[in-house]
């Protein structure tokens, strides 16, 4: 993922605030998971508290710790809590856990550090798990620098834009196969009210690094803009930067839901399955839930790519993986449990007893032929693999850029950056300033971090 680079990430700074433990599962075993309640093997897993996660919880006692005898203790918080618990246990080698869920953000830095193992041996090994069926896009974003494999993901996402296929016809409109951003803001306008209570567009406008800045940073690419060039000079004040971020400022605030500026993509979900906005641009794995049984709007949304202007896609490359710490004394049965979780008789095992749209998708290419799968899935599955397929990391936009990544610049001090950021175009989105306000806070911001970086 991170061969292109020009310029090495200095070391991940520690964050210190950590959340509140939602839900510890299983027995309690000591420091690190050395033994279970009666003496037998156990790990210790920190993750993410989204709905595929809770699904595996439910699954693991009775089918991965049943055949193997491995218990496992799950810790489980929000994203944000999650990420610092992580950040702190595996930055400090402390080994309490064992496992943790990290992103293709969080995985090559966490690496070069040497904060975890890598998996190269355990793939090896375990023929079974065949990671030529990972996606090789997934398999490329989750393998550091120095050519090793430091994460398996669980699932997968791009982004792409779903809008009502109904709504249009009633309007005498078609969706483009591959729209530009243009055409999705003539179709916005067009469609803003027509439907009573209905919106034209959702987009998120919730601060933050993985929210507004996540769809924001996408359109920033395709319009030829970047957030450092290939030299770590900024460029949020770049023609190119403006002109994204005011096109996506005004479509949302002319043509997108109310609230937007604390609307993220929970919020957008919900607008989009209650019949309030006829077009989301957002990630891939909203798309199960439009389509679950019971949905409102189930068999009602189309499909089609990011829209771009400049470049031939948009979409953005998202995993939430498996990584094991260094200092685990567990890595065997660590790669067990992963083997497990990331493994396809862990997707059909979902499929069955779950239901298919809540298979963790998006990471193997075999997941595509199970036709159980492409019938729940059969409206949006191929768009989402095309768009995880044709994500490109180190070369999202129209200029050369000195470190990887679509949504995110792939160095330790984004999440910061980001998140201040997200603040002052959130601000802009509510019209407490303009977008050149904005914009002109952002790039300080920017030069910052930047001068961490020149010349290095």
């Amino acid at each position: 993922m991170r061969t292109q680079s020009r310029r090495s990430p200095r070391s991940l700074v520690t964050v210190a605030a950590i959340g509140t433990l939602i839900a510890p599962l299983a027995a309690c075993s000591g420091a690190g998971g050395s033994g279970g309640s009666d003496g037998a093997r156990s790990i210790n897993v920190l993750m993410v508290n989204n709905p595929q996660m809770v699904e595996l919880q439910k699954q693991t006692a009775a089918n991965f710790t049943k055949e193997t005898g491995i218990e496992v203790n799950f810790t489980v918080l929000p994203e944000n809590d999650v990420r610092d618990k992580i950040s702190q246990d595996f930055a400090n080698q402390a080994g309490q856990y064992d496992v943790a869920t990290l992103s293709n953000y969080e995985i090559p830095i966490y690496a070069k550090n040497g904060w975890l193992h890598s998996l190269d041996d355990h793939v090896k090994k375990d023929t079974a798990f065949d990671q030529g069926d990972i996606l090789p896009s997934m398999t490329k974003a989750l393998t550091a620098e120095d050519g090793k494999l430091y994460g398996e993901p669980f699932y997968g996402e791009s982004s792409f834009l779903m809008y009502r296929k109904d709504v249009l016809e009633k309007e005498g409109l078609s969706m483009p196969e591959k729209p530009t951003w243009k055409e999705v803001a003539e179709l916005a306008a067009k469609i803003d009210g027509s439907t009573p209570g209905m919106k034209g567009i959702c987009l998120r406008g919730l601060p933050g690094w993985g929210e507004v800045i996540a769809p924001l940073t996408t359109v920033v690419n395709t319009y030829g803009g970047t957030w450092f060039d290939e030299n770590w000079k900024a460029q949020l004040d770049s023609k190119e930067f403006k002109q994204a971020t005011q096109f996506y400022v005004d479509l949302v605030r002319k043509h997108g839901e109310s609230g937007a500026a604390q609307a993220g993509y929970a919020e957008c979900l919900n607008n989009m399955t209650q019949g309030k906005t006829a077009m989301w641009y957002d990630a891939t794995a909203g798309a199960g839930s439009l389509e679950a049984k019971g949905s409102p709007v189930a068999g009602k949304i189309g499909y089609v790519p990011a829209p771009v202007e400049k470049t031939d896609g948009s979409g953005w490359l998202y995993t939430w993986a498996w990584g094991i710490q260094k200092a685990s004394k567990n890595s065997d049965d660590a790669w067990k449990f992963i083997s497990w979780a990331s493994g396809k008789e862990y997707e059909k095992l979902v499929g069955e007893k779950a239901g298919w749209s809540n298979v963790p998708a998006g990471k193997r290419a075999s997941t595509y032929d199970i036709p159980e799968y492409r019938k729940e899935a059969a409206a949006f599955a191929d768009v989402t693999r095309d768009a995880i397929a044709d994500a490109k990391p180190e070369n999202p936009g129209v200029q050369p850029r000195p470190a990887p990544g679509i949504q995110f610049v792939g160095i330790p001090e984004f999440t910061d950056l980001g998140t201040k950021v997200s603040q002052e175009i959130s601000s802009a989105i509510a019209g407490r300033q303009s977008v050149d306000e904005a914009l002109k806070k952002a790039q300080k911001l920017a030069e910052a971090v930047a001068d961490k970086y020149e010349g290095s």
